[in-house]
Order: structure tokens, then C-alpha cells, then sequence
């Protein structure tokens, strides 16, 4: 029993001074104000075009990879059908 009490109140006690030091640097620290600011992302108007460029394979990928196997597999049902037919 005690030295479940022990160890619970060590890792408390942990967690708090990490807590503290925490808060300690985002208290001192310059870049924590810039956290809900556009200080360090450069946006220009052609942000949108390269968002867009960038995950425009993102979302074609799957449909490309759907048609290359569904013509590789319609293929193999051909091939397998005119086998067991001649």
C-alpha cells in the first residue's frame, strides 16, 4: 500500500514541476505569440494554387489506382474465361 502512495505521489509531483516548466518557457518565449498569427507562414496569393496542386494527386490518386486495377482484373476474368471455354 505505501509504496503505491509513494510512487502516485512521484509522478504527480512530476507532472506538476513539468507543468511548471512549461509554462515557464511559453511565458518567456517569443514564439508562443505567434501562434495564432500568420508571422512565420509567408501567404501570397499563390498559397491557394499550390494547396490546390499539392493535394490534387491526393485526390485523383485512389481513382487512378481504381482503374488500373479494375482494367487489370477485368482482363484476368477474360483471360480465365476464354481458358475454361477453350
Amino acid at each position: 500500500m505505501g509504496d503505491s502512495f509513494i510512487s502516485t505521489m512521484q509522478s504527480r509531483a512530476r507532472r506538476t514541476v513539468l507543468l511548471v516548466l512549461f509554462l515557464a518557457t511559453a511565458g518567456f518565449s517569443d514564439s508562443c505569440l505567434a501562434i495564432d498569427s500568420y508571422r512565420y507562414l509567408h501567404v501570397t496569393i499563390d498559397t491557394p494554387w499550390w494547396i490546390f496542386l499539392f493535394l490534387l494527386p491526393a485526390v485523383l490518386s485512389p481513382f487512378i489506382l481504381m482503374a488500373i486495377l479494375y482494367w487489370r482484373f477485368a482482363n484476368k476474368k477474360r483471360r480465365t474465361e476464354e481458358h475454361h471455354e477453350g
